[in-house]
């Protein structure tokens, strides 16, 4: 076996690509296509721009941003939005809604396990008895039957058997109904309608208004179905024709209307007043069968409610009259601002009572309005849906508003728990003019129903909606910093401050920013933050962060950094990451203060990090932006400064190991960029190659020890420092010889990436000098022992191992290298000059080439997959032609790397013809033996 000789400049002049002037640059614009589609693409790019067409749309057609809305159960919606629906249809978007916003009630007061109840305790503790055709009492007695006085204590009863025993009352009369004793049926709806009286237990009452209500609406449906098929079918069962889904009342027969006029006849002689109204809403689209327009009895029951003394059960009753309301026509609702007019007068009187007198609001009190709030908030949705801004602004008018604003606080027009809601639906064309009377009647409005600020807050939410009158925005914003100033606590400030922050800072109201800013400086500064409060100042901070497009805008914000202090937990971390990823998204960090500052702020980043969940994406987000910022930092001539930071970042963020990695690249940066000016002393570089020697074991996965090793290795060559290399290239083995334990497995990824590292380590020690005191081979040695002892290296990897080995060897071998170490413009001795003419150096790469020979062989034998072991075939194939001198042994091994590469690959092989057509060539240049066909 013989090493062939190379002429590394004359084969690299031979295979250099010929070379000529391009007429055009190739990056330059191309001349996109003249069709009508890429006319307009080009038109919307200069001339002289880079025409990527990534960056633009082929598509014509519009993408519509709209998303189709989502149901939310405490929105409904009116049935005439659906628009092209049939009326079935219609019906059944309002009945999902009603049942979502049931199901919401009754999660937003939930109850204890026990209920005491006071009121009509028979029928639910003692169970009800089941109907009986044959009793004899008559039908009048029976709805006369009244309620009986319980003078006992009150009983207890679980809320799971209350609801039980309701859904064993559905059954029942729905099992009677169906049995056609509709005298039953309706009894026992009037007893669960007589159960809504009874609000004894405040918390429980939303429960069992969902459950009584939702048999209220089975009664309905029922009563309605059956004067529907009397008014399509005769006494005698034939079908006189379907009703039209816009019938009249002239449409309907007179048996029909006989028998709803029954109906309501029964259910109008109902004593009592509460399970009267209930059981007419129920049965209140029966009316189509009577009136034209039906909607005209709503007024009437409006009315009625008047006479409801308790003020839960009232408006519990309006609210089951809106949505039995919605089953009709689209009418006018006139009737619905009666509603809340008398809701808004009932909540007048509560709040005047003895429990509010003196300031003080009983905890019962404010459960009774937070109870009462759900059927505000239902009714304003369900008034303002689809109105035009002529009818809102008639609503907002017909509600006492908008008018009269000199006697506001005479009147008393509003309460702040209605304001509120009408305020949050109102559309924003009615807002914007209007905005100063509403601050005023805002003002007016100090109640205890509502918190005061969040009517201010969602005053400045709407505004900012879409932009309005320059001078009408400074009244407000001026007449509410007014107001907020008085505020001493800090929570009221800031949920009041955040709303109108996008105003101020929209319209360049500067000096109004400095006096928000000030006032939360005074108030948050020696004051532990709470929860709900740091929500806040994250709120406000982050939208000065995203008006603000650089660090020095920030800086000069009045106490922008003194409320940052105070600031702590997961919303200081988020302000943190905000601030960090603005300062490294454009150019690099030059200036002191600026580090330090952001120093500090990874520093407190660092702090909110949770180590035992590494994978965490919050955690990920913070280790990438500080090793980004360490990354950006740069001292420019000061370099031993930019050193001195670098060790205090490794003191300071040492758990993260995305950092750790981001140090070494930047002293290693720093060396080359020492090596490049000439008068920097070399000691520098040595320490800086030193910081990332001793940098690199604190790293946890060995891999990335080995190539941050011969990265370091680069630079100490480059560097001339020959022992630190030698150091670091043992180093980078002994990772080797652990990556095994890093895990159980190896995937392909990894495994091919040791693959590279281990071909770059062979690049440089081409480089190296070799020390005559030791085998100049040891470490291309230890390279093939280490293959050897690897239970996860596959063949086709071993395989290439072996090729780069062989490579380097030949190399070695050669009185040229094709590249050499310099520093200082001074050529370091390399080992064609150290070895020149040593034969036992030569015998010693011989030796170890046959050997490595030989396991190569073995390696492309061992490989399972056909395709990978011919084209590992040929790559040994080509890898000895380079190497070698074509004797007649070598000539043998390339012929059977060629014919197996033939047995696993096509005949058509490019790679496979071209292999054959080199060794061809080799084999006629050597002159050893004559040219054969293979």
């Amino acid at each position: 076996m013989e090493f062939r000789p190379r002429n590394y400049s004359a084969e690299q002049e031979a295979h250099a690509l010929p070379r000529s002037r391009a007429d055009h640059n190739p990056l330059s614009t191309p001349s996109p296509p003249t069709s009508p589609r890429n006319q307009v693409i080009v038109a919307n790019h200069e001339d002289n721009d880079f025409f990527d067409p990534l960056r633009g749309g082929y598509a014509n057609a519009a993408v519509s941003n709209e998303d189709s809305p989502d149901v939310d159960y405490a929105s409904p919606s009116c049935a005439s939005a659906s628009a092209g629906l049939s009326s079935e249809t219609v019906t059944q978007i309002p009945s999902k809604e009603w049942t979502s916003f049931k199901r919401f009630l009754m999660q937003k007061f939930p109850v204890s396990k026990m209920i005491s109840v006071s009121s009509m305790p028979d029928m639910i503790i003692k169970g009800g008895k089941a109907f009986d055709k044959s009793k004899k009492s008559t039908y009048i007695e029976e709805l006369n039957d009244s309620q009986r006085n319980n003078k006992d204590d009150a009983k207890v009863i679980t809320r799971q058997e209350y609801v039980s025993r309701m859904h064993e009352l559905k059954h029942e009369i729905m099992h009677a109904w169906h049995a056609e004793d509709r005298v039953t049926a309706l009894k026992l709806s009037i007893k669960v309608a007589k159960l809504l009286m009874d609000t004894s237990v405040l918390q429980f009452y939303p429960t069992l208004f969902a459950l009584a209500t939702d048999v209220m609406d089975m009664l309905g449906d029922m009563v309605w179905k059956r004067i529907r098929q009397k008014a399509e079918f005769a006494e005698d069962g034939t079908f006189l024709g379907k009703l039209p889904e816009n019938f009249k009342a002239s449409d309907i027969c007179s048996d029909a209307k006989e028998t709803c006029n029954n109906w309501f006849f029964k259910v109008g002689s109902v004593r009592e007043l509460l399970p009267r109204i209930y059981l007419e809403l129920a049965i209140l689209p029966c009316w189509r069968f009577l009136l034209d327009p039906p909607a005209d009895n709503l007024q009437r029951l409006v009315m009625m409610t008047r006479g409801l003394a308790d003020p839960l059960a009232s408006t519990y009753c309006r609210l089951y009259m809106v949505h039995c309301s919605r089953k009709l026509p689209a009418s006018d609702k006139g009737y619905l601002v009666t509603c809340v007019n008398d809701i808004k007068f009932l909540l007048i009187h509560l709040l005047s009572a003895k429990e509010t007198l003196h300031g003080h609001f009983s905890g019962k009190m404010r459960l009774l309005v937070s109870l009462i709030e759900p059927t505000i908030e239902y009714i304003m949705k369900f008034i303002f849906e689809d109105a035009s801004q002529r009818q809102a602004y008639s609503v907002f008018l017909e509600l006492g508003l908008g008018r009269n604003q000199a006697n506001l606080s005479e009147s008393f027009p509003c309460v702040s728990i209605v304001l509120h809601h009408l305020l949050k639906e109102l559309p924003t064309e009615v807002i914007h003019p209007n905005s100063v009377d509403i601050l005023h009647l805002i003002k007016c409005n100090n109640d205890n129903s509502f918190d005061q600020c969040l009517n201010y807050r969602l005053l400045g939410i709407r505004l900012g909606e879409s932009g309005s009158q320059v001078d009408i925005i400074t009244s407000v914003v001026d007449e509410v910093i007014q107001v907020v100033t008085q505020y001493d606590k800090l929570d009221e400030y800031l949920k009041v401050v955040d709303a109108y922050m996008d105003i101020v800072l929209q319209n360049q109201m500067d000096n109004y920013l400095n006096n928000l800013l000030e006032g939360l400086y005074t108030r948050a500064c020696n004051k532990e933050i709470v929860e709900d409060e740091q929500g806040s100042l994250q709120s406000i901070l982050l939208k000065l962060l995203y008006h603000f497009k650089d660090l020095d805008s920030i800086f000069a914000l009045k106490h922008f950094l003194e409320i940052l202090d105070v600031m702590h937990g997961s919303s200081r971390s988020v302000i943190d990451l905000h601030i960090l990823n603005m300062a490294t998204r454009n150019d690099r960090i030059h200036d002191p203060t600026t580090i330090q500052f952001l120093f500090e702020i990874s520093q407190s980043l660092h702090d909110g990090m949770d180590f035992a969940n590494v994978k965490d994406d919050d955690n990920q987000k913070s280790a990438h932006l500080i090793s980004r910022f360490v990354q950006m930092v740069d001292y420019g001539a000061e370099m031993e400064q930019h050193l001195t930071f670098l060790v205090e970042c490794r003191r300071a963020f040492g758990s993260v190991n995305e950092l750790k990695e981001t140090l070494v690249h930047s002293s290693n940066y720093l060396a080359t960029k020492a090596l490049k000016d000439r008068e920097t002393n070399l000691s520098f570089v040595k320490s800086c190659v030193a910081f990332s020697e001793v940098t690199i074991p604190s790293i946890s996965s060995q891999v990335r020890q080995l190539n941050l090793y011969l990265e370091t290795t680069e630079v100490a060559l480059l560097g001339g420092l020959i022992s630190h290399s030698d150091g670091l290239i043992f180093s980078a083995i002994s990772c080797l010889e652990n990556v095994d334990y890093t895990d159980g497995s190896r995937t392909p990824t990894d495994v091919d990436g040791i693959l590279s590292s281990i071909q770059k380590l062979c690049s440089l020690l081409v480089m190296v000098p070799g020390n005559s005191d030791q085998v100049v081979t040891k470490i291309p040695s230890g390279i093939l022992s280490l293959i050897h002892s690897r239970s996860w290296m596959t063949p086709r990897i071993t395989a290439r191992i072996f090729c780069a080995i062989i490579l380097l060897l030949a190399t070695l071998s050669q009185n040229k290298l094709p590249y050499h170490l310099c520093h200082s413009g001074v050529q370091i001795l390399g080992n064609d000059s150290l070895f020149f003419g040593d034969s036992s150096y030569v015998h010693e790469l011989v030796s170890l080439s046959e050997h490595v020979l030989q396991n190569l062989l073995n390696a492309i034998e061992q490989e399972p997959s056909k395709a990978a072991r011919g084209s590992i075939a040929l790559e040994a194939c080509n890898c000895i032609a380079f190497s070698f001198k074509l004797s007649h042994d070598m000539l043998q091994v390339c012929w059977k790397l060629i014919e197996a590469a033939k047995f696993c690959l096509s005949a058509n092989d490019k790679y496979l013809q071209s292999t054959i057509k080199y060794v061809d060539e080799q084999l006629s240049n050597s002159q050893a033996i004559p040219s054969v066909a293979i």
